[in-house]
């Protein structure tokens, strides 16, 4: 595919989006990974959490037995346990009390009698405590006791302060028949076991709450004490160690029965009833699937299976643990469940806020990083931009670039030089194509080369042959040195002249100052020893046309070396085509200056008119460039304009070459290849010999010799006298009469006696035109003068002038190509040409026209043919060939019209007229002028301005150079 039309994406898109992506993958792994951690470290807090918690457990429920146990101990070994009746028991109240009071979950002490009897002490804390026993206000104790006596049980409630005060006794008969000590689960292990034992956790009878006893038989065995210590308050250090709202705690036993939760029973399981059908409830009653999957897996023995497992129910995650705690207690279960989503909910929030960072940064950081991707960017977009101004040679802003990339710095310094180098080398190339004069092209040329290699001073040689001539030079201040530079001979020139000729590449070095006094460098030697490198023009020919010399105080660099060599290659080229453009314009000078000496040959008589013509209308076309006013004070010529006048002028009258010399040299009216007036005269001659013969022949009749010569003398006098006549109208002087052609007429109906065939030893034309009449029989009588058929020349198709012509020629063209009628020229009104005639001579400006619009004249020529082909053109639009009026031409047109007419009044070089003076010709333009047959603005620049004198001291006769009063031409301001 070519570069121009493959698809690609600007730079900043690719240095922005890998950016993009590294952020967003960073912020998508930094997120991922701080959620994995978090999670791995929530996880292991919640297994450290577990354990912790199992321990704490554990230890909590050592610190409600072994205080438990000692209390027991105590009670067991007082006196309490060989009383017998409420009263004794009641003694040792006191005792009772501070065992309660050596620990914070000791509930109630107690003994159970072999005979039935309960003594019971329990102490309230407060409202909540008194309310099942319906204990009065300031009630601190309550006993329970059931007496025998009798054989009879009597139960009561008694209620004590703080400082073992009765406040109020009640019996409670239904007491006595719902409970019977002996049969406590607590009384039965203790007797059976002989020492102290640990219940599992079960219901109180007396509140209904779940907890333990610890028994132990008195000394006597006839009792057993224990102790209740209630396990709520595992409940209530399960619910501060949860870890989540959402976390469920609970201790089990074996069974997977409840021992404690985090949590309060349901309401459904406060009434009495309720309660009495276990702990607190079975797991499934707390409505928690998870709590029920732990306690059946602890109540199967697959317990220790379960380990910080995620288990999900109904859709919901879970972590699960089941830790057993075992010890002095017995065995007991704690198992903990989390939600995941509770559990994980920090970890999901720092993710969350890892991500909302991770966007926050990319959101921040996507346009930061567009910014400095479009910074880094926008040089090279300012570089591309640079280089398709380079493209289209367009250096008209400044280069002003900066960019924070080093790299990206050099590239355009480095582009900045080179922009500057391809603009230096328009710029002076443009100046040395520009200038189209050799002579002027040098130093130009030297010019441009020296300030490119920032030379102080500098040569160019023309080579010729074996010799360096200098064409321009410069010192170091700019001056022009050229005159004091010597020519010099290859071998006594510089060295590195010679070998820069030699080898065609430029060579360098350090000149001493002898050797440049040796190779005549004139004032430029003062300054040796310098730099010097001498730098060959070679064309593409591989010729050295020229070398020149740069002189600097340091040493070129290579840029600047390379640069100067290609200036010098494409000056060289431009060098050449100069000449060949000088030679060209030489060859093309030289071949129109042909043309116009070849025309002048032809007619000796009109040997230097086209000379005289360009050279004054060249001055009239100064003269115009010079003038400060009037209608001519902004006209000015360019170089290519002058030109265009020089070749315009000399080519004015080219057209002449077609014309025939004997219309263009007809000095008489019977004048055609020669003067026909000899045939007319010859024609009289027979006519008096024909009197002589008749006079002889009179004579001889008898007719007296008197009267005979008589008639004769008068005859011939006749003759003589018609003969003169007719000769002065073939002079073509004056203008001729009606008088005058009528006499013509009359002489032109004499006859004569031809006796030989006119049609013998004539050209076939000739013959073919006579043979349009019938031949006469001889002798046959001819008329003196005569306007024959054989006289006229037929126009071909050739020499008609269509009217619809490209060229726009306005002309009438005669029936005949040439009419040699004798009458017919004799009795021309004013000078020699016959009509036919005078349109053949008028004809040269249209051959003239015709001609130069063949030639394929380069632009700036292009108007040669209308300036050269205008000068018989009039003001008013009566001239020809085209009938132009004055707005239609151009003003050097219009100088010409007025230089030709002006050279052909003054010219003394015409057969058929004689030469004005310079008064006389002035007069006649004139009158011209006021004819507007002349341009009269420029009429009067030609005398104001002594066009007309300067050219008058210059060509003409000063027999013909008198005064002339130009105030009384010239039109008043």
């Amino acid at each position: 595919m070519p570069p121009a039309t493959r698809r690609g994406f600007p730079l900043h898109a690719y240095i922005w989006a890998p950016f993009a992506v590294l952020v967003l993958l960073v912020g998508a792994v930094a997120c991922g990974v701080n959620y994995l951690m978090t999670k791995s470290a929530l996880e292991h807090a919640m297994a450290d959490a577990n354990e912790r918690i199992s321990r704490e457990m554990l230890e909590k429920v050592e610190d409600m037995v072994l205080p438990t146990q000692a209390a027991v101990t105590l009670v067991s070994h007082s006196s309490l346990g060989e009383a017998t009746t409420l009263a004794q028991r009641m003694a040792r109240v006191a005792l009772v009390r501070d065992a309660l009071g050596t620990s914070p979950v000791l509930q109630s002490l107690f003994l159970g009698y072999a005979d039935g009897s309960f003594f019971y002490v329990r102490r309230v804390r407060d409202d909540a405590e008194r309310g099942p026993y319906q204990a009065p206000a300031r009630s601190a104790y309550v006993i329970q006791s059931i007496d025998h006596d009798a054989g009879a049980a009597f139960g009561q409630l008694i209620f004590l302060d703080t400082d073992l005060n009765e406040l109020a006794r009640r019996p409670t008969p239904d007491f006595v028949k719902r409970y019977d000590p002996r049969k406590r689960p607590w009384y039965m292990e203790a007797i059976a076991a002989g020492k102290l034992v640990r219940t599992e956790p079960y219901m109180f009878f007396s509140d209904y709450q779940a907890g333990e006893t610890i028994a132990v038989p008195t000394r006597a065995g006839s009792a057993v004490a224990g102790g209740d210590f209630r396990l709520d308050t595992l409940g209530q250090a399960l619910a501060r160690d949860r870890t989540t709202p959402g976390s469920v705690l609970a201790v089990l036993n074996a069974q997977g029965q409840l021992v404690a939760i985090d949590r309060s029973p349901p309401e459904w399981m406060s009434a009495p009833d309720a309660m009495r059908t276990g702990l607190l409830g079975k797991p499934e009653d707390y409505g928690l699937p998870v709590l029920s999957s732990l306690a059946a897996k602890v109540a199967s023995g697959s317990e220790a299976a379960v380990r910080n497992e995620l288990t999900t129910l109904d859709g919901k995650g879970w972590y699960t643990s089941i830790g057993r705690m075992s010890g002095g207690v017995g065995t007991l279960y704690l198992v903990m469940a989390t939600p995941q989503d509770e559990l994980l909910r920090d970890a999901t929030r720092q993710a969350s806020v890892g991500i909302f960072a991770t966007a926050l940064v990319v959101l921040l950081s996507l346009p930061l990083m567009w910014l400095v991707a479009r910074a880094v960017a926008r040089p090279l977009c300012q570089l591309t931009d640079e280089a398709e101004a380079i493209r289209r040679f367009d250096f008209d802003q400044p280069f002003r670039f900066w960019s924070p990339v080093r790299e990206v710095n050099r590239l355009g310094e480095t582009m900045d030089k080179m922009r500057n180098t391809i603009q230096q080398l328009l710029i002076i190339m443009r100046a040395v194509t520009a200038e189209s004069q050799l002579e002027k092209l040098l130093p130009l040329l030297l010019h441009k080369m020296q300030d490119a290699a920032a030379g102080q001073a500098g040569v160019l040689y023309l080579i010729d042959g074996d010799t360096a001539r200098p064409a321009a030079a410069f010192d170091a201040q700019g001056r022009d040195i050229v005159q004091e530079i010597g020519a010099a001979p290859l071998p006594e020139a510089l060295s590195l002249i010679g070998a820069a000729v030699r080898d065609g590449v430029s060579q360098t070095g350090y000149v001493a100052a002898a050797e440049a006094a040796q190779a005549k460098l004139g004032p430029l030697a003062s300054g040796m020893p310098c730099f010097v490198a001498a730098i060959p023009l070679i064309n593409h020919r591989h010729e050295c046309p020229g070398v020149v010399l740069v002189m600097r105080d340091t040493p070129l660099q290579t840029a600047q070396l390379a640069f100067v060599d290609t200036i010098a290659g494409l000056s060289a080229g431009a060098l050449e085509v100069r000449e060949l453009s000088a030679a060209q314009r030489d060859l093309f000078d030289a071949f129109i200056r042909l043309l116009a000496d070849a025309i002048d040959a032809k007619s000796p008589h009109t040997g230097g008119h086209c000379a005289r013509v360009p050279e004054l209308t060249k001055m009239l076309a100064r003269a115009a460039c010079e003038v400060t006013q009037g209608p001519y004070q902004s006209f000015q010529l360019s170089e290519q304009q002058w030109e265009e006048l020089h070749v315009a002028a000399w080519l004015h009258d080219c057209g002449k070459v077609t014309t025939p010399e004997f219309v263009i040299d007809k000095a008489t009216k019977l004048e055609t290849l020669y003067d026909r007036i000899h045939e007319v005269r010859m024609r009289f001659e027979v006519l008096k010999r024909d009197a002589e013969i008749q006079c002889l022949q009179s004579i001889a009749a008898g007719e007296p010799l008197p009267i005979a010569q008589a008639r004769r003398d008068a005859e011939i006098v006749r003759l003589d006298n018609d003969f003169a006549f007719v000769a002065a109208c073939n002079q073509g002087g004056e203008a001729m009469s009606q008088e005058d052609k009528d006499r013509l007429r009359q002489i032109a109906a004499r006859t004569w006696t031809r006796t030989l065939d006119d049609r013998l030893g004539v050209s076939h034309e000739e013959f073919a035109r006579k043979c349009r009449s019938p031949a006469r029989a001889l002798p046959t009588q001819e008329r003196l003068l005569a306007d024959r058929d054989d006289h006229r020349i037929e126009r071909g198709a050739r020499d008609v002038m269509p009217p619809d012509n490209p060229w726009g020629f306005k002309r009438k063209v005669p029936r005949y190509l040439y009419d040699h009628g004798e009458i017919h020229n004799l009795t021309i009104g004013r000078g020699t040409l016959s009509e036919e005639e005078r349109y053949k001579v008028e004809d040269h400006i249209v051959q003239t026209q015709i001609m130069l619009s063949r030639l394929p004249f380069p632009k700036h020529l292009r108007n040669v043919p209308e300036i050269a082909g205008g000068h018989h053109e009039k003001m008013d639009g009566t001239g020809y060939p085209r009938g132009l009026t004055r707005n239609q031409m151009s003003p050097l047109a219009r100088m010409m019209a007025i230089a030709d007419i002006f050279e052909a009044l003054t010219a003394a070089d015409r057969p058929y007229k004689k030469a004005k003076t310079l008064s006389e010709s002035i007069s006649i333009m004139a009158r011209l002028k006021a004819q507007q047959h002349i341009d009269g603005e420029l009429f009067d620049l030609f005398l104001t301005s002594g066009v007309y004198r300067e050219y008058a001291q210059r060509y003409l006769d000063p027999a013909q150079i008198d005064e002339v009063d130009t105030e009384d031409y010239v039109d008043a301001a």
